[in-house]
């Protein structure tokens, strides 16, 4: 009698979860993976995160897919696991569960007025130019000739670019009509990408920071007295010559002008937000000077305030807890040592270390949790798996997409692009289902 399957139910199909499942089928580790997802969309922050313009990024799906179509895995999207579906239901049924839930919520920036409607979080942001079903109906406030963005990542960068970027060039991308109208006709002039720190402690990757530089209606403006001649010697030389990319680039865009375009993105650096201004909503921003001493970031006391009606904390994003798993609220992680959760419960990526890195950071963890595995059951597995899901699903009534739904409202979506769009993406969740069940 051979070994029984062992059954994993992996919790998030973004890339963390992804990379999961395809650990454990190069291993041939002989397990039946079910990747369950509260959307009726796979891959993630690779479909609602990475900016609408940068379509070559989202690529990796291709190998998602194969991962997907694999005869040991099955798609489960629709389902919420903590509200339809709890946790202690799943431990009863799967051998193994996996969380790679993410990080879909926003670090706070917990300053004075950062309640006031037009303070508005990146992920949400993000989100709302991506047609994620969560905040479509945002309506972030594009009346304004001044945007602040707090943040010196990748993150920032894709949300100043955006905010610029003119139709044209926006039409090879799947930014939703809705967003693109809006951009279209705001009244945005200038976006402010504000660093508490300098340029060489800043975090964007130099292609991202090139862009900025082939604008059409828009100049990067860059205060040259800001930077400094060279970088320093640095322990990392990868690192090294990244940082030396970057400050070549801004010393080039520092010799920009404000008349050179209709619209500008600042690069101001050194300054830290001290107050949001306004009564009943966002009218201005107070920034603070600051420097480093001996490696500590001080404040100088000097205060720099621009009017403004929309801001955007780019500052990092959250995990939020898993119902009935252990959370360090302090990192906003799940509790875990080193992707080990409990006995058949594990974490992967953004929810197990913090959001950092780029989509082929999380591959390195779904390699350690097959490692888990393959050591924690080498007898195989004991409890159902999929067979018990679905008839839970059934019971409960939720109708489930599984990756042949799935691929329905991809070619409806990709069917529906026009004017070089690769897809046009449903908005809402029920016309989504709609394609699925009612075709």
């Amino acid at each position: 009698m051979g070994i029984s399957k062992i059954s994993v139910a992996v919790i998030g199909a973004g890339p963390a979860g992804f990379y999961a499942a395809d650990s454990l089928l190069k291993k041939k580790l002989n397990c039946e993976i079910d990747i369950i997802d509260f959307l009726p969309t796979p891959y993630g922050l690779i479909r609602a995160g990475v900016a609408p313009d940068h379509q070559t990024t989202k690529k990796v799906i291709k190998s998602f897919e194969k991962t997907a179509l694999n005869e040991s895995c099955h798609f489960f999207g629709n389902v919420h696991i903590g509200n339809s579906i709890s946790i202690t239901e799943l431990k009863n049924i799967y051998d193994v569960i996996i969380i790679a839930t993410g990080a879909d919520s926003d670090s706070q920036l917990n300053i004075q007025g950062s309640d006031l409607p037009g303070v508005i979080g990146s992920a949400s942001f993000v989100g709302w130019y991506n047609a994620h079903p969560n905040f479509v109906n945002l309506k972030p406030n594009l009346k304004t000739k001044n945007v602040i963005i707090i943040g010196n990542g990748n993150v920032a960068i894709d949300i100043a670019r955006v905010l610029v970027k003119n139709r044209k060039e926006m039409c090879e991308s799947d930014i939703p009509e809705y967003a693109l109208r809006d951009i279209e006709n705001s009244s945005i002039t200038d976006v402010f990408v504000f660093g508490r720190r300098g340029p060489i402690e800043a975090k964007f990757t130099n292609v991202e920071l090139r862009e900025m530089g082939e604008l059409e209606d828009a100049v990067a403006i860059v205060d040259s007295n800001q930077l400094p001649l060279e970088v320093g010697l640095l322990d990392d030389k990868r690192d090294q010559r990244l940082k030396e990319k970057n400050l070549k680039t801004l010393q080039a865009f520092s010799n920009n002008k404000i008349s050179d375009s209709s619209k500008r993105v600042h690069f101001p650096f050194w300054y830290k937000p001290k107050k949001i201004l306004g009564n009943k909503k966002v009218e201005g921003i107070q920034m603070e000077k600051t420097f480093l001493n001996n490696g500590k970031l001080e404040s100088t006391g000097e205060y720099l305030e621009i009017e403004c009606g929309l801001v955007i904390p780019a500052i990092g994003y959250r995990s939020i807890p898993v119902k009935g798993l252990p959370f360090n609220s302090t990192d906003f992680v799940i509790s875990n040592n080193n992707g080990r959760v409990e006995d058949g419960v594990y974490a992967v990526g953004w929810i197990k270390r913090g959001p950092s890195g780029v989509i082929s950071t999380n591959r390195p963890d779904g390699v350690l949790v097959a490692n888990y595995i393959e050591n924690d059951f080498i007898e195989g597995g004991r409890k159902p798996g999929r067979k018990a899901f679905i008839s839970i699903l059934k019971e409960k009534g939720i109708k489930y997409v599984s990756f042949e739904g799935w691929k329905l409202i991809d070619n409806a979506e990709i069917s529906a692009g026009v004017n070089g769009a690769p897809r046009k993406k449903f908005e809402k969740i029920d016309d989504m289902l709609d394609v699925v069940f009612y075709k």
